[in-house]
């Protein structure tokens, strides 16, 4: 026969807090009143009196030298007012769930809403709520209630603000949202149920499920126990009881299982004492030792911080998760305590119902919450993982999250790792922010555990992989072998590039058939090359590589394209006293002599052409192995053939060919880059 309790049987922090203030006001030597019971237990009122606590009706029952405490369920704001001019000595143990009720009701209240309250009309926390409202306030216990209100007068344009009482029942919140927001327009809905009211329901009822019986412990009085039974009795045959002598009058206390779950207002002690009586039970039946009573220990047991915890997930909030961590507090991990990712949503890391990691950051026992955080248990989680990695000379994954002042952050098991400028590349001169947001294997190479900090190397990976390759590829490099390759760096002389662990140089006149003063004028850092090996030395571990491709070479294109007595467009790009160079094509020129510009006499080329002009010309000679074309205009223009001769030149020329002078030649070779 095992009985089961609730984990959130008891007192919940807002009573818990409210009877501590009383008991120490009395440990301090005060004289103690109540306006009204300090909460709704006969039996631990009764414990109060018999210590000389008093409980009055109202402030003007304060005797001289008392301290009057305000209960848990709050007043109305008159009370206050009529303490504050009586100058009574007064503490306000009211629930800070019932506090901020207050404020709500009361700002949308003096906004001009219609504020309606679902609850008992007659529950004291009901009549503070109602207190504080300065415009008209409507209460209601059910949604037929609600209906019925909605038809006394037109709401359709009147902005209306809805809450309830904090141990309100769960399913009939629900229904009376879904009813309002149907009645009403303008209706505004603030969900004020206590979360530790919710958690009891949500789990007596889950139990009530599972039980053949239920007992639930608490004063026939107190709001939240009456639910509580309502709940349950759907369930399962439901017995209520104020204290374990009355358990052992009952009769039939015997099913498959029962459970156990009480009010938010019944003791720890009477809840004990229910569970001993029921364990002396269950050995009279079964003749064996059982004790409940550690489950409500487990409990009640303190909380601190930086304890850590496991805990179940309750609810997702876009801002927050709730967690239960077994105890009386209610524990909260704030979206910024879940993550690090500042993109990510609570409900992409978490679902109700999962069982995470967390550790205590601040107890709050006032309001009986805890915050706590995921984040941090996975950062000492996982900075237990980065020192087992240093350990064993493991290579780690992670994020480079942020460049910064000497290094870069890497982020692995939720750590942020640093790694220095001069660890994060292979080159000491390599953009930094080329990394941001990529992924890097590293290596730890240095742990303060005192300050939880750890240094690693990304270089220190990349060199062990370039080894293993360079090694590789000097067994297997061949001259004339293809390899693709990334520019890493130019120079006046020739661009290196990086092929996979190994460098090699294509010297600038290898990088263009056409004369570059400088290597950036075909290829940048960064680009993406196709090279082919010329030269190996490999004592020296030196490889000359070529980047021109034979089939680019343009006196291979003129040879294929071009032949004597083609007729062309040239352009002239330069101009000498002997003639002028006209480009054919990209890296092939040729020589329009002086005597091949025209029938007349040309005295001065530039009279007659001029560079960037565009003219028509025939080859009349091409030597491909000297890298020489002759072209002429003459031989286009009309005129009579002329028979070889010594001209007014002073050279030998006819109209297909021309004999350079030393001086012609010598600028030729200039020109062409011999």
């Amino acid at each position: 026969m095992p009985v089961i309790l609730a984990k959130t049987a008891g007192f919940c922090f807002g009573v818990d807090r409210a009877v501590k203030q009383v008991y120490d006001l009395l440990e301090q030597g005060k004289r103690v009143c109540t306006l009204g019971p300090i909460i709704h237990n006969t039996h631990l009122v009764a414990d109060l009196e018999r210590r000389g606590v008093r409980t009055v009706t109202s402030p003007a029952e304060v005797g001289e030298g008392e301290t009057l405490v305000i209960r848990s369920h709050g007043v109305p704001a008159s009370v206050y007012a009529q303490i504050e001019v009586a100058g009574i000595d007064w503490v306000d143990a009211t629930c800070p769930f019932v506090a901020k009720i207050h404020q709500i009701v009361r700002e949308r209240s003096e906004a001009g809403d219609l504020v309606l309250v679902a609850g008992d009309p007659d529950h004291p926390e009901v009549v503070g709520i109602v207190g504080h409202c300065p415009g008209e306030v409507r209460v209601f216990s059910t949604a037929g209630e609600l209906r019925r209100l909605a038809k006394e007068g037109d709401f359709s344009d009147r902005p209306v603000s809805m809450v309830s009482q904090t141990t309100f029942n769960v399913a009939l919140w629900k229904e009376a949202v879904a009813e309002a927001e149907a009645l009403f327009p303008g209706l505004s809905v603030f969900s004020t149920i206590c979360s530790a009211t919710a958690s009891r329901q949500q789990e007596a009822e889950a139990l009530s499920k599972e039980s053949g019986l239920m007992v639930v412990v608490g004063d026939r009085k107190s709001s939240n126990t009456a639910k509580l039974r309502e709940v349950c009795e759907k369930n399962c045959p439901t017995i209520l009881v104020e204290t374990a002598d009355e358990l052992l009058q009952q009769r039939g206390l015997y099913a498959k299982i029962i459970g156990v779950t009480a009010g938010a207002s019944t003791p720890a002690c009477i809840i004990k004492e229910v569970l001993h009586t029921m364990s002396e039970l269950q050995n009279d039946v079964q003749g064996e030792d059982f004790s409940f009573e550690e489950a409500l220990e487990e409990s009640l047991k303190p909380i601190y911080t930086g304890q850590r915890l496991k805990g179940v997930v309750t609810s997702i909030a876009p801002n927050e998760v709730t967690v239960d961590i077994g105890t009386k507090h209610t524990g909260f991990v704030a979206l910024s305590e879940l993550t690090n990712d500042p993109n990510a949503s609570a409900d992409d890391i978490v679902k109700k119902g999962d069982e995470i990691n967390v550790i205590v950051l601040r107890v709050n026992d006032q309001e009986g919450t805890v915050q706590l955080s995921k984040k941090r248990y996975d950062a000492i989680e996982g900075f237990d993982k980065i020192v087992k990695a240093q350990e064993e000379d493991a290579i780690l994954t992670g994020t480079v999250t942020d460049v910064i002042k000497g290094g870069v952050l890497v982020s692995c098991y939720g750590i942020k790792v640093f790694v220095p400028a001069s660890l994060a590349t292979l080159r000491r001169n390599d953009d930094l922010n080329a990394l941001k947001g990529t992924e890097a294997e590293f290596k730890v190479i240095e742990i303060n555990e005192r300050r939880a900090r750890a240094i690693g190397s990304i270089k220190a990976v990349l060199a062990e992989r370039n080894k293993a390759v360079a090694e590789a590829f000097w067994q297997s490099v061949e001259i004339g072998k293809h390899y693709t390759g990334t520019v890493k760096s130019l120079t006046s002389y020739g661009a290196f590039i990086d092929l996979g662990g190994v460098d090699g140089m294509v010297h600038i006149s290898e990088l263009s058939w056409k004369r570059i003063k400088h290597p950036s004028e075909v290829v940048k850092v960064g680009d993406t090359v196709e090279v082919y090996v010329k030269d190996v030395d490999f004592e020296n571990k030196k490889i000359s590589l070529g980047y021109k491709k034979t089939e680019d070479n343009p006196w291979a294109i003129f040879q294929r394209d071009y032949h004597v007595g083609d007729v062309i467009k040239v352009q002239i790009v330069s101009i000498t006293s002997f003639g002028a160079f006209a480009r054919i094509i990209d890296g092939v020129d040729g020589l329009i002599h002086i005597s091949q510009i025209s029938n007349e006499r040309v005295e001065k080329v530039a009279d007659a052409l001029q560079v960037g002009q565009e003219v028509e010309v025939k080859i009349t000679e091409a030597d491909i192995d000297r890298k020489r074309v002759s072209l002429s205009i003459r031989a286009l223009l009309d005129s009579p053939k002329r028979e070889e001769r010594d001209d007014d030149y002073g050279f030998s020329s006819s109209e297909n060919n021309v004999v350079y002078s030393t001086e012609e030649a010598d600028a030729l070779k200039e020109s062409e880059g011999e």
